[in-house]
Parts: C-alpha cells; sequence; structure tokens
C-alpha cells in the first residue's frame, strides 16, 4: 500500500515546491510503453483523423507516465461490456474508443482527443459497483465527444510557461519530457463549466444505458472521502481528485440532474455483483514492476537493485519515480535515464539537464561496485546534491534539493547514495503483493467485524470504510459482497 504521511513537519506548500523542483523527464526503471489496441478497446471508424493524431501521439507518453498498462483480462472485459453501452446511449456510431487501464494506484480518469480514456486500477478499486465506473466511463466520454479534451490540448499549445519553467531548472527537452507533458495537462484542466456539462452529459449517457443515474453523485462522495484520508500524499495535483474535484456543490448537481431526468434513487442497474467478480484479485498500491517502498528503503524486485534514505526522510512512489521529503526542507528524487553506454557518467552530468550544474564539482565514484558520479548544481532558490548511478545498462539519478545548504543535507545525500546496491533474497523478501479480494457477509457481520480483516495494513480499518463507502456501526446485506485488501 501507498505509504502515507509524506509531508511530515515540512509543510504541505514547501513540499510541493520541493518535488515540483525535482520532477525530471525519465520513468521509474522497469516501467515498459505497451500499446492497448486488441486489448480492452471496442474500436469503430473515426470521423476526426488530426483528433486520432493528437492521442496516438500522446497514448505512449501517457502510459509510460503512469506505470504502463495494467493487464487482467476480467477488468478489460467488464469495461469494454460498458463502453459499448455508453456508446449506444450517446449515439455514437462513429467514434473510436480505446480505454486503458493504467498500472497505477492513483484515483484518476481522464480522456485525451481521439476517443483514448484511461482509468487507473486505483479508481477500480475504489468504485463499488459497475455504476459508478460507468459514471467515471460516461464523464469522460462527455469530455470527448463534446470537443472538450480537444480543447485542452489546444491550450496546451499555448501555455510556454511549463516549458520555460522546466528547461529554466533542469535544461530539459519539453517534447520528451514526462513530468512535463504532465504538467500541461495538469494546468490546461477542463474549466469548471466543462465539468459540470460533462457531469450531466455522462448522467444522462449512463442512465439512458440502463445504469444507475444516481452512481455518479454517490461516487463523487466516494472519491471526496479517499480525497481527505490521502491529504498525507505528497503530491495530488496530477489526479482526479483535484482535476474533478468531489465539491457539495457538484454532488448537489449531480444529485439534481439524476432526480430530474430519472427520478429518486433505486432506479436503474447496479450490478453489484457482476463488478465484484471483474475486480477480484485487482492489484493494489504500489505496482511491483515499479517497486515497492519498505519503510525508509525502496526495493525494485524486477531490477534486483535497492538503497535507503536517513531516517528524517519519508518515501513514496510518486509519478513514475521515488520521491521522499524530509522535515527540515529537504527533497529526494530517483529516477532513470536512457543514456549511451559510449557515454560517461561524468560527461553525461554536464550534458546540460540539469541547470546551475558547477562543472567543477562533478567528479567519478564507486560504491558497492558500482560506477558513479556526483556533483553540486545551486540556483537563486535550490541547492542540489545530484548523482549518477550506472546498473545493468541502465543510468539512475539521485536528485536531492534543499533550501539551504549545509554539512547535514551533504552527508544524507551521501549516505543514500553509499546505501545503493544489488538485492539480497532476504530484501526481495520484504516486498509485499496486495490484492483486493471480496467476501461475503453473514447474517452477523457489520462493517466493523470485516474492518477488522484490514487491520493488519496501515490504516488498514480507516482504508475498509472507505473502499466500500462505509462508516463504523453501518450494517451490511447478508449474502452482499464487499472489498478487503490482503497480504499475498
Amino acid at each position: 500500500m501507498k505509504s502515507r504521511s509524506m509531508i511530515t513537519a515540512l509543510g504541505a506548500p514547501l513540499a510541493a515546491a520541493l518535488l515540483a523542483v525535482l520532477a525530471a523527464c525519465s520513468s521509474l526503471p522497469g516501467v515498459t510503453t505497451t500499446r492497448t489496441e486488441g486489448q480492452n478497446a471496442p474500436i469503430v471508424a473515426s470521423d476526426d483523423p488530426e483528433e486520432d493524431a493528437i492521442g496516438a501521439r500522446e497514448h505512449p507518453r501517457i502510459v509510460a507516465s503512469y506505470g504502463g498498462i495494467y493487464s487482467d483480462r476480467q477488468a478489460e472485459i467488464m469495461i469494454a461490456r460498458i463502453v459499448g453501452r455508453l456508446l449506444a446511449a450517446a449515439d455514437q456510431p462513429n467514434q473510436k474508443f480505446t480505454v486503458t487501464i493504467l498500472d497505477t494506484a492513483e484515483v484518476n480518469a481522464f480522456a485525451l482527443p481521439g476517443g483514448y480514456v484511461y482509468v487507473t486500477r486505483g479508481i477500480l478499486a475504489l468504485a463499488s459497483d459497475t455504476s459508478e465506473i460507468a459514471a467515471v466511463l460516461a464523464h469522460e466520454i462527455a469530455h470527448v465527444t463534446l470537443k472538450h479534451a480537444r480543447a485542452r490540448t489546444n491550450r496546451v499549445r499555448t501555455n510556454e510557461i511549463v516549458d520555460k519553467v522546466v528547461t529554466g531548472v533542469f535544461g530539459a527537452d519539453t517534447a520528451t519530457d514526462q513530468a512535463s507533458n504532465r504538467s500541461k495537462m495538469s494546468l490546461a484542466a477542463f474549466s469548471q463549466q466543462q465539468e459540470l456539462a460533462a457531469d450531466k452529459e455522462g448522467i444522462l449517457t449512463s442512465g439512458r444505458a440502463g445504469y444507475d443515474p444516481h452512481a455518479a453523485a454517490r461516487f463523487l462522495g466516494a472519491m471526496g472521502r479517499f480525497a481527505h484520508f490521502s491529504a498525507g500524499d505528497a503530491d495530488q495535483e496530477g489526479d482526479f481528485l483535484s482535476s474533478h474535484p468531489s465539491t457539495p456543490d457538484r454532488v448537489q448537481k449531480a444529485i439534481e440532474t439524476a432526480r430530474a431526468f430519472f427520478g429518486a434513487p433505486g432506479l436503474g442497474e447496479t450490478a453489484r455483483d457482476g463488478y465484484m467478480a471483474g475486480i477480484e484479485g485487482l492489484a493494489f498500491g504500489d505496482s511491483p514492476a515499479q517497486g515497492a517502498v519498505v519503510g525508509r528503503r525502496y526495493i525494485n524486485p524486477t531490477l534486483k537493485f535497492t538503497f535507503e534514505v536517513p531516517q528524517n526522510y519519508t518515501l513514496q512512489i510518486s509519478k513514475g519515480a521515488v520521491v521522499g521529503v524530509a522535515g527540515e526542507g529537504e527533497a529526494v528524487r530517483f529516477d532513470s535515464a536512457e543514456v549511451p553506454a559510449s557515454m560517461g557518467l561524468e560527461d553525461y552530468l554536464k550534458s546540460g539537464w540539469i541547470a546551475g550544474l558547477q562543472p567543477a564539482t562533478v567528479k567519478r565514484e564507486s560504491a558497492n561496485g558500482f560506477e558513479m558520479a556526483t556533483g553540486v548544481a545551486v540556483t537563486p532558490q535550490w541547492n542540489f546534491r545530484v548523482a549518477v548511478v550506472r546498473h545493468d545498462g541502465r543510468v539512475y539519478r539521485f536528485i536531492f534539493a534543499a533550501k539551504f545548504d549545509n554539512p547535514a543535507f551533504t552527508k544524507a545525500a551521501e549516505a543514500t547514495l553509499k546505501s545503493f546496491r544489488a538485492a539480497t533474497a532476504k530484501d526481495l523478501g520484504l516486498v509485499k503483493k496486495l490484492v483486493v479480494r471480496t467476501v461475503t457477509a453473514g447474517s452477523v457481520d457489520t462493517a466493523d467485524s470485516l474492518a477488522r480483516r484490514m487491520s493488519g495494513l496501515s490504516r488498514g480499518t480507516d482504508l475498509f470504510y472507505i473502499l466500500n463507502n462505509l462508516y463504523p456501526g453501518d450494517t451490511l446485506v447478508a449474502g452482499q459482497k464487499y472489498k478487503i485488501v490482503t497480504v499475498e
């Protein structure tokens, strides 16, 4: 499960600023870019080649930025069937929609021009029935059919300030910089008017498709609770909870729309049992392909390496990197980069990808049998300790940032770099797989009794209530399925 309490004494504004500064251009090692055609998408002819080109261009970047594609045939078939019903209800016989499940714990869903719709396994875990995920998909389809996604892309093209910021801090190539592209999409988020229009159109579409039209309001409420639960995470800027805020006014408007067009709650299909079967065994939390955070240690079981941060740091996997914040105004980011084998690490450090580098500080080092290079960079706002490590044909990057330079900051950076080593069998045994399982409530079960099944997880009891949209003391429906998260 994702680590929490990320901000600590640093405070949310400074932590967000530090992690924004540390955003870099490579994805987490071990993540591959894969196409989704033929896996989980109903494909029909498109009527807008230019929109197709936009979506096709951005699709690989989205997949790489969000941890790759999550392959789960049960979930893919379920979502494809939902989308097919929604397309028929939306009267879109000539629209192509490619639906991709992204392998990330983030609660997120979004759309690109050309009919590219994305849902994360995090949002699949939060939903409790078919009508709720249909509401999410109908909302994103509405953004596409109402041309909101195209309008947002046009605004991205004119938003040059993002390019200037990324280039100024990193000297990055904004054409290939995944962090930059995600920032652009965040800054060019849909307007409030567009969100409300997509809410209304999505509710109408899902209701016409036969799903419970009140599911949208219900799921907005669940997302609001999850946002509060996740408030300690380092960075929520790019997710569905910030770009689709679950405000009381928005929930009320969704209720009013459902009532005005379809009537009081209790109508429409929820298909809870089918949905629960579709997400049985769904991976939860961080993906093993992206590694795992165990306390202060990051372990990559696929590439078999590990490192550890000092005691005052808290680690988290976030948006294709490992990030950490310390309570004294410090942060670290770890990611990977494609570097030619013929290029030395010292030359790579000096190649211009980070601004403010002081070339005279660059030096060759080694630790635990790994070739390394380190250097110092300074900008008007930040002090950096930068290190790169070559392992198994790839280059991994540590970027430490602090408002104020001091010996403790330097010592923390050096200790982390020296801890980078090959993972042992004992290390790999610490990586646990979390999955969503469903349990059937018995006649004497309560929300509290089922919640206790997750007491072995950090904040597991609270998580149980949120995943099932329940509250302590709630009675359960005997014979109905509920979600728990297990360690396997």
